[in-house]
């Protein structure tokens, strides 16, 4: 594999330090290792994760969990802190801190989270697995399974990197809890507040069916409002999480177009 490292991030870079050209070389406790930074999995109150930093050394303690990928995302959150934030000191780190709900902020938090996002799911070996693959959900929880991420993690970065505009959202029953969108998607659309009860997304968020929707062809302005979203198209798929919030993946379908209205 050829790359030119120095157009890789910080956290690619060190990835590509220590040799890692394949999902299944990336030990993020081996990393922590070799960073001086003790890794222990405890129930902890009050927080998803906790660093606690000496002058040279540190302890990261992760709440223990059914899912990996979250446990694997909150451990590169605060290895992260850990490597860029040593000298802001120790950090107690919520779910929401360890979460894309903060994402768009210009804080410790949302960098330590775009810093994990990269030492999970790397562009330089993501971009190759996801090239010619569809932005859905379908595909995203493959790429989950292969970078043993969270499904989250991985729509977000599927949808990041695609080339059609593309939005991951997540909704309760009675409002958009958060909501991440591509370069390509336009800052006059805004996305919808509310679940609109024609979408599969509806049907989950306000019954006990779970697992995931297929892909389906549906008007953009189900999922966006601005100008002509009417006349658009999207491509979506939905899951409900297991927190009983409905995470979608859309993406506008560049074919298609809704007759203009009269």
């Amino acid at each position: 594999m050829a790359l030119d490292v120095e157009r890789l991030s910080p956290p690619e870079r060190l990835l590509w330090g220590y040799g890692v050209t394949a999902p299944e070389h990336i030990d993020l406790e081996a990393i922590a290792n070799d960073k001086n930074a003790r890794v222990i999995y405890r129930s902890l109150s009050g927080c998803e994760a906790r660093l606690v930093a000496g002058a040279h050394q540190a302890v990261i303690s992760i709440n223990p969990g059914p899912y990996e990928g979250r446990q694997r995302f909150s451990l590169a959150h605060e290895l992260a802190h850990w490597i860029c934030d040593r000298n802001a000191g120790s950090f107690l780190c919520s779910k929401e801190d360890i979460g894309p709900q903060n994402a768009e902020s210009r804080s410790v938090e949302a960098y330590a989270n775009s810093y994990a996002s990269q030492l999970m799911l790397p562009d330089y070996l993501v971009a190759p697995w996801a090239s010619g693959k569809r932005v859905t959900l379908e595909v995203a929880s493959n790429l989950a399974k292969d970078f043993s991420a969270s499904l989250t993690a991985a729509a977000i970065k599927l949808a990041k990197r695609a080339n059609a505009p593309a939005c991951v959202m997540c909704h309760s029953q009675s409002r958009l809890v958060w909501f991440r969108r591509n370069a390509a998607l336009s800052d006059d659309f805004y996305v919808a507040s509310q679940l609109h009860h024609d979408t599969d997304a509806f049907n989950l968020a306000f019954s006990t069916t779970s697992g995931m929707t297929r892909p389906r062809r549906e008007p953009a302005d189900h999922w966006l409002s601005g100008r002509d979203a009417y006349r658009l198209m999207t491509e979506s798929q939905s899951i409900k999480l297991p927190d009983a919030t409905v995470l979608t993946l859309i993406s506008l379908v560049k074919e298609s177009r809704r007759p203009t209205r009269p």
